[in-house]
């Protein structure tokens, strides 16, 4: 059985992915895991390929959304990412990382999308 914060976290992808297709993204998947990692939301906006990473506060007290995406956090997602593209065949796809942070204080709750939220690790 899920936990509440297995269910806040499923909660807050579904309202990321809706966002993202009501703002033009098409979703091509959601929760991608291989070996290395996951990736919450991958997704083309336009001809760009995006990884998106969710992150969602119920409350500030560890911090915002943005500011649980570190730079391990970062590097992790890019491994995973070109790891992706390798098995994808698209390594010279254009392709992004997007952060989707979600203040769920309020409600509805407050979406923000970062585009191009960090680079590559290791390009």
């Amino acid at each position: 059985m899920p936990s509440k914060a297995q269910k806040f976290g499923k909660k807050s992808e579904s309202i990321a992915a809706n966002h993202l297709k009501l703002s033009g993204y098409r979703i091509l998947e959601r929760n991608y895991r291989n070996q290395i990692g996951e990736i919450d939301i991958i997704a083309k906006e336009g001809p760009v390929l995006v990884f998106v990473e969710v992150k969602a506060r119920h409350t500030r007290r560890y911090g915002s959304p943005k500011q649980a995406v570190t730079p391990a956090k970062q590097a992790k997602i890019s491994r995973t990412a070109m790891f992706y593209l390798k098995a994808t065949g698209q390594l010279q796809a254009k392709a992004r990382f997007d952060v989707v942070a979600i203040d769920a204080r309020y409600n509805p709750p407050d979406i923000e999308v970062v585009k191009n939220a960090f680079e590559f690790f290791g390009k």
